[in-house]
């Protein structure tokens, strides 16, 4: 049998090239893979995951950590996402499930259900609101928060690394349309 690691393929790898050619102070490229899992639990697990994980989860709603290539979001009162960055997803899984043994706790490694863009630049949030009903203002959504949202037709999880720097997070399915709006977007803006 073939490693997951083996087969995956990015969703977006044929849009790369594809972008307008418009002018546009706002650029989308795609992120790196990243190994993905999904944490439930309370806080002594929690805090023993992001010991193992070496970044601490944020307990305050819709924020997120970040240490090196390392970062966990925050989805819901007992969820986080933990993603490390360019690493094997069975390697990181099988260490944070040994961390875990004992806890009651949920672990699913989800790294083949998403991909990642970057969209940057000072009109980033602009072009994202062209499909996004969130304010995007750095006061409402500052550096460092992170959330559930929509895109269009498009489930996404959205977060602000930087102040015109945001990561959109989206299900392989919705990847290639998520691409396609923003780059349209960016013609607009």
């Amino acid at each position: 049998m073939l490693s997951p690691a083996i087969m995956r393929s990015n969703a977006l790898s044929p849009m790369q090239s594809s972008g307008t050619t418009a002018a546009s102070t706002t650029t989308l490229s795609i992120l790196p893979d990243a190994a993905k899992l999904v944490f439930r639990g309370k806080t002594e697990a929690i805090e023993a995951a992001g010991a193992h994980f070496g970044v601490k989860p944020s307990l305050e709603a819709c924020r997120f950590a970040a240490v090196g290539g390392r970062s966990v979001y925050w989805l819901g009162p007992d969820e986080w996402l933990f993603q490390a960055v360019n690493e094997n997803p069975i390697e990181v899984f099988g260490g944070m499930s040994v961390a875990l043994q004992g806890q009651a706790c949920s672990l699913v490694d989800v790294s083949h259900r998403s991909d990642g863009i970057a969209v940057a630049g000072p009109t980033a949030a602009l072009v994202l609101n062209h499909g996004c009903p969130l304010d995007l203002s750095l006061k409402a959504f500052p550096v460092g928060m992170c959330t559930r949202t929509v895109l269009g037709k498009a489930s996404l999880l959205l977060s602000r690394s930087e102040e015109h720097v945001f990561h959109v997070d989206v299900w392989r399915s919705f990847a290639p349309y998520v691409w396609q709006f923003l780059d349209e977007a960016r013609s607009l803006s």
